[in-house]
């Protein structure tokens, strides 16, 4: 029998179905009203609209299911923007959890029984891993940068290489962030070559501080010259200037390519700003090292307070950050950094042991850093081929798994995935399969 429209239920007799009892009333009303709109739809195309309950049920699901979910990330890239950047240490995400389960000292001195500050948390620390007088850290890395030029250049000129003037993710530009910080934007130099003297000729009295920043996520090769980070300090200094050392991602132990923030810092720069959430392995967070009345400033101004971190930001980062303190631990429990060092023997047999569980192959592939760290590192990697078919399905599945689909395949890059992960693969796979 062809169901009409006037045989559809009322929206207070589906209500009234027990298996809609458990839900809360405004929910399930609008839950219902929508699954009775999506029958009329099926039955004027002449489709059987199936229960209607069972669809509002599907409704109410969909609009408690968390938006942020989990992903299980098999595309090799260790630092991906898109996936979130570097997963958290256990230690770091221990902090984390104790800090956000109840209160608090985040702004409370408790040897003096007065008002804190949230920024003295992880000073000792950061001074430690760097050698720097002080420290301060906000929300991102873009945020560090903004807050330096917005608190020493505001209204007067920065001395920036052409070679420099970086776009980075969504659209993140150095001129831009030049702009909105209210500081000018004098560039040196060209897009390959830039000298010292380039430098010394554009100071003026209106130069407020000189700016380096690293490039990222590429590289200029062939004709090029770059001043020494210290011949451009010695410079900076000599025309009574502050070198402010931009290092996007950064590293806090030596990575090879990828500048430290200790060695700036030694080599002369005055403020060094790079990121909590790339190479360095813990969450979002942007990181301001160096002289102490630099800091100080930035501590004061006004932008300061809307681009500060918060509790868990911050508890995440000193766990993070306390595991430097033994380098040798830090690359065992920071995921990014044992990923990186991870033998490539290791990354081959998780390769083979997931191919054998789900009747696949295994592929020589390269795996990259990613987060605009190390843009000319390739790891040796192995990956685990699959029917491309698969990709959409494994995708949208819980957990969400991505990997990169190649020549008709879709490939597991094994590099990215823990060793507990395996599984989980193996049986989405089994369900799609």
């Amino acid at each position: 029998m062809t169901l009409r429209l006037r045989d559809l239920p009322s929206v207070d007799r589906l209500l009234a179905d027990e298996r809609l009892a458990g839900a809360p009333r405004p929910l399930a009303v609008a839950a219902v009203r929508s699954a009775l709109e999506q029958a009329r739809e099926d039955i004027r195309a002449g489709r059987d609209p199936g229960d209607p309950v069972e669809r509002a049920l599907g409704l109410l699901a969909e609009v408690r299911r968390p938006s942020l979910r989990r992903v299980i990330n098999a595309t090799g890239v260790l630092v991906h923007t898109n996936l979130g950047r570097a997963p958290l240490a256990p230690e770091a995400l221990v902090r984390a959890a104790e800090i956000g389960a109840g209160y608090s000292n985040l702004e409370y001195d408790v040897a003096a029984g007065a008002r804190g500050s949230r920024q003295s948390h992880l000073v000792d620390l950061l001074r430690r891993l760097t050698g720097a007088e002080a420290a301060l850290v906000v929300n991102n890395n873009a945020a560090a940068v903004l807050l330096a030029l917005a608190a020493l250049a505001e209204g007067r000129e920065v001395l920036v290489s052409r070679g420099e003037l970086i776009e980075i993710g969504d659209g993140f530009r150095i001129p831009d962030v030049l702009a909105r910080s209210g500081a000018r934007l004098v560039e040196i130099g060209t897009t390959n070559r830039t000298r010292a003297t380039d430098y010394e000729s554009a100071v003026g009295p209106e130069t407020a501080l000189v700016l380096r920043v690293h490039q990222s996520n590429f590289r200029v090769v062939g004709f090029t010259e770059l001043p020494r980070l210290a011949e451009l300090a010695e410079l900076a200094h000599r025309a009574g200037l502050p070198l402010v050392d931009d290092l996007g991602s950064g590293a806090l132990i030596d990575l090879g390519d990828e500048p430290t923030a200790a060695g700036s810092l030694a080599a002369g720069a005055d403020l060094v700003c790079f990121s909590g959430d790339k190479l360095l392995g813990g969450p979002q967070a942007g990181i301001v090292v160096g002289r102490a009345d630099l800091v100080e400033r930035l501590r004061r101004h006004p932008l300061q307070r809307a681009l500060r971190a918060d509790k868990l930001t911050l508890a995440a980062l000193e766990g993070t950050l306390a595991l430097y303190l033994d380098p040798e631990r830090a690359r065992r429990e920071i995921p990014v950094l044992r990923m990186l060092d991870e033998p490539i023997e290791t990354v081959r047999s998780r390769a083979e042991r997931l191919a054998t569980a789900v009747g696949g192959t295994v592929e020589e592939t390269v795996s990259r850093v990613g987060g605009g760290a190390l843009p000319l590192a390739e790891l040796p990697s192995f990956a685990c081929a699959v029917d491309e078919h698969l990709a959409t399905q494994l995708r949208v599945g819980e957990p969400a798994v991505v990997g990169v689909v190649r020549d008709g395949k879709l490939l597991l890059d094994c590099r990215t995935i823990r060793d507990d992960e395996v599984d989980e693969i193996v049986g989405a796979i089994d369900r799609y399969g």
